[in-house]
């Protein structure tokens, strides 16, 4: 782990002295690369498991776990008594995916990767990071990514960008550069770059992934950013209240001879709508006629989107009917910003129009129609309405899993107006249908069973 570090302290020199020659846009960043963090806890390693009185025999003569830390050998033959002695691959895994103490799921981890099968299964890898991140265990995330370095010599790039996808899903990017500057030269490609700056985006860390696109490229001519790393870029600039540095973005990328594409342009419309820039949205959408990309469904739901929130409902629906009638087609996102704008407008009974219009028109409602209309329904004491929409999301036309919450509001108003029948099947309903856990929705407590409690 000390070349680890020492990778990622030379890197942070570099950044501090490399000139901003790439573009103008990265001016509005104030980059510091970070080196890994040190954690304080140690990992302490596990003492050898003890087998299950049933698998004793069968495990035998198999090998004590490997103490944390320890280097993983390369794979080697195995011989007819090993093969006939080792522990099933698929039991070596639905063990891994059921344990729960940390330090003993790195111990196995360690000692079952260094069997080339299981490095392909891919699962196991993102189960056993994302139970480490729920502990908040980076060290162990750290001890299991680092026993898979050994073998990225033989590895291919798919390998290679798992790793570093990896401390992206954990959360630390920092880890996932180092990982990058460490890999054989033979790996360090846009593919591998590229789950660099997924992991910085995930870590919302966006000046660190600004550094990371403007110095890997630099540093390796076998890096070539294409037009998902540019998208990438852009959609951390419009993180920024400074919008102007994204649009230079799409001139850099047409520079390096990269042709944006409408997701890129999806990407700038979200940004300037979600900052309430709706008129300035105005120079993307000329750029898109510039470059004669059509624009789709999504770039107008991005519109719609703004519009709503800004109370310009009027002109959203403008939009809407001017996409029934030439297109591209509205989908349900396109009538849940509307549903939104009508119900932040009070008018709800249009929302409720509109969700008709929904089912009559064949579109399928989704989480997101649900989770708009039903809690201002029960503001507004409109419980049968509220109940048949429960009844749609759970056995009818939109069928689809919302919050539990949800449901469960609609139970206690049902049972607060003494419907405990209907909200008994509602509650069974959902424990059939989406299994929501018993825990989460249920019935609560009324007056008589208080008394009966007494």
């Amino acid at each position: 782990m000390a070349s680890h570090t020492a990778a990622a302290a030379a890197a942070a020199a570099a950044a501090s002295t490399r000139a901003n020659s790439l573009s103008r846009i990265f001016a509005s960043s104030t980059p510091t690369v970070r080196p890994p963090p040190k954690h304080k806890t140690k990992i302490k390693p596990s003492p050898t498991p003890k087998p299950p009185a049933a698998d004793a025999d069968s495990i035998a003569d198999k090998k004590p776990a490997k103490p944390l830390g320890a280097q993983p050998a390369a794979d080697a033959p195995v011989s007819g008594a090993d093969h006939k002695n080792s522990k099933p691959l698929e039991a070596i895994l639905k063990g891994l995916l059921r344990q729960c103490d940390p330090d003993k799921l790195v111990s196995e981890f360690v000692e079952a990767s260094t069997v080339s099968r299981f490095r392909d299964r891919h699962r196991v890898y993102e189960v056993a990071v994302s139970r480490l991140a729920s502990f908040d265990r980076q060290d162990c995330i750290e001890a299991i990514i680092e026993a898979q370095k050994p073998f990225l010599e033989t590895s291919t790039e798919g390998f290679a960008t798992r790793l570093i996808r990896l401390y992206g899903r954990a959360s630390m990017p920092s880890h996932a550069a180092a990982v990058f500057h460490e890999l054989p030269a033979k790996h360090k490609s846009t593919m591998t770059f590229n789950a660099v700056l997924a992991a910085y985006t995930g870590a919302r860390d966006f000046d660190g992934l600004v550094v990371a696109f403007q110095e890997i490229p630099a540093s390796h001519p076998s890096v070539v950013p294409s037009v998902y790393s540019y998208n990438i870029l852009i959609h951390s600039l419009c993180q920024k209240p400074d919008l102007s540095a994204a649009l230079e973005a799409v001139l850099l990328m047409e520079k390096h001879g990269v042709s944006p594409d409408v997701v890129t342009f999806n990407t700038l419309l979200n940004g300037y709508y979600n900052n309430g820039r709706t008129d300035d949205a105005e120079k993307v959408w000329d750029m898109m006629k510039e470059r004669n990309l059509e624009p789709n469904t999504v770039c107008y739901n991005a519109k719609l989107r703004g519009l709503a929130a800004e109370g310009r409902i009027e002109d959203a629906v403008a939009v809407v009917e001017k996409l029934e009638k030439d297109g591209p087609k509205p989908d349900t996102v396109s009538y849940n910003e509307l549903i939104r704008g009508y119900c932040k407008a009070g008018r709800l009974q249009d929302a409720k129009k509109l969700y008709d219009h929904l089912i009559k028109n064949e579109y399928t409602p989704n989480k997101g129609t649900y989770e708009t209309l039903v809690p201002r329904l029960l503001q507004a004491g409109e419980l049968d309405c509220a109940l048949i929409y429960c009844h749609n999301m759970l056995s009818g036309k939109g069928i689809c899993r919302t919050a539990v919450d949800l449901l469960q509001d609609v139970v206690d108003a049902l049972v607060e107006a003494s419907r405990v029948e209907e909200a008994t099947k509602l509650v069974e309903l959902g424990h059939k249908k989406y299994y929501y856990p018993r825990t989460g929705l249920r019935m609560p407590h009324t007056a008589e069973d208080n008394k009966s409690i007494a």
